[in-house]
């Protein structure tokens, strides 16, 4: 496999031309226009943020990709995925609400979110891995796999579990279904908070293996019998039903490159990151911390393997923000690797390495500056 090409543009404006158009102007040098969206539905994957947070994309961004799609002919959505914690985005009616609170609705978008894993996180569809060594059949939003063309629009941000949030985190755990997001994050099973149960009984119904019981209006699930699907989590009005979040990062992170091969294989992808508010840690918090490093700019690629490693590549050349938790960290700590710096306990390498060796892309790339 040859270099992948990345195209890059800043974020300097001049009189004659503002961001969003900078960024039609570098998706179109990137070659979206390659792609035949002719009455084609196409899935525009990105982050709404959680309610509290306000480092996620601006709607302006979407808008922007939204309208290229359809000028050349496609039918854009906005979508996401369920969280599988217990937060603003953990069904599809508090998953959009939080949408349109984050300025995303179709008047600011110009089209429709789909909330991909339907109302309580249990519509998915098991989609082969192949090469898979840790995942056989990723189980991912049913709207994401029933889209002809997927696009994804990734706030490139650092992450306390994964190292940084990019193109592969947004494609691999965001598209995950709620059951899809616990294989990636949990070896074991889920387990009842037996403090929070009220006994309704929810869970039980639901339950495919009869995996769970009821006992002095407590339910308790089987650890034998469980197939580990995660839609008690989803029917749990009570947030009692909770993962055990117990997988190592490294794991987790080849996990996550499995998951986004089956997201991508088999159709035309096409793939953006901003890394601008560059905070140290997920949108899915209810808050954000001050930006480790100044803006950088916009990139496109059709690979999002290369995507990932020239916007590392570029956060690691930017100056330190003294003002943050990297500065207070101290950037040495890392060796240069500033999100190892924040996350000491992170190794984003080994999803940009699996994903390599999987065939999702490349790390080796060559970066074109679009001006």
């Amino acid at each position: 496999m040859g270099k992948a090409k990345v195209y890059f543009t800043d974020m300097r404006t001049g009189t004659s031309v503002n961001l969003p158009q900078k960024l039609e102007k570098l998706i179109k040098k990137a070659g979206i226009g390659e792609i035949d969206f002719q009455n084609k539905f196409t899935a525009i994957k990105m982050h709404f943020g959680e309610l509290g947070n306000l480092a996620y994309l601006r709607p302006n961004y979407a808008r922007t990709v939204v309208e290229t799609v359809k000028s050349l002919g496609g039918k854009p959505f906005l979508t996401d995925c369920n969280t599988l914690y217990v937060g603003s985005r953990k069904n599809a009616l508090e998953h959009i609400e939080a949408a349109y609170i984050n300025g995303f609705s179709p008047f600011s978008t110009g089209c429709h979110i789909l909330i991909a894993d339907g109302l309580k996180g249990t519509d998915d569809v098991e989609v082969p891995v192949k090469g898979g060594e840790y995942v056989k059949n990723a189980k991912i939003g049913r709207a994401i796999m029933d889209a002809d063309i997927l696009i994804s629009l990734s706030h490139f941000k650092g992450h306390e579990n994964a190292g940084f949030g990019g193109a592969l985190k947004n494609l691999g755990m965001g598209c995950g279904s709620r059951a899809g997001k616990m294989e990636m994050h949990c070896d074991g099973k889920p387990h009842v908070n037996q403090e929070q149960c009220i006994g309704c009984g929810m869970c039980a119904k639901i339950c495919a293996q009869d995996a769970i019981t009821l006992e002095q209006k407590k339910a308790s699930i089987d650890h034998d019998k469980c197939a580990g699907c995660g839609r008690c989590i989803g029917v749990c009005h009570q947030d009692a039903v909770v993962p055990p979040y117990d997988e190592s990062n490294d794991i987790m992170n080849r996990k996550i490159a499995e998951y986004a091969k089956a997201v991508v294989d088999g159709r035309p992808c096409f793939h953006i990151s901003l890394v601008v508010d560059v905070s140290p840690f997920c949108d899915c918090h209810a808050e954000n911390d001050a930006p480790i490093v100044p803006d950088v700019g916009m990139f496109a690629s059709f690979d999002p393997v290369a995507l990932d490693k020239a916007c590392v590549d570029a956060v690691n050349a930017q100056p330190v923000i003294a003002d943050s938790l990297l500065g207070e960290a101290g950037a040495h700590r890392g060796d240069g690797d500033y999100f190892h710096a924040v996350s000491p306990d992170t190794n984003w390498r080994s999803c940009l390495e699996h994903a390599e060796k999987i065939g999702l892309g490349t790390m080796d790339y060559e970066l074109v500056t679009v001006k």
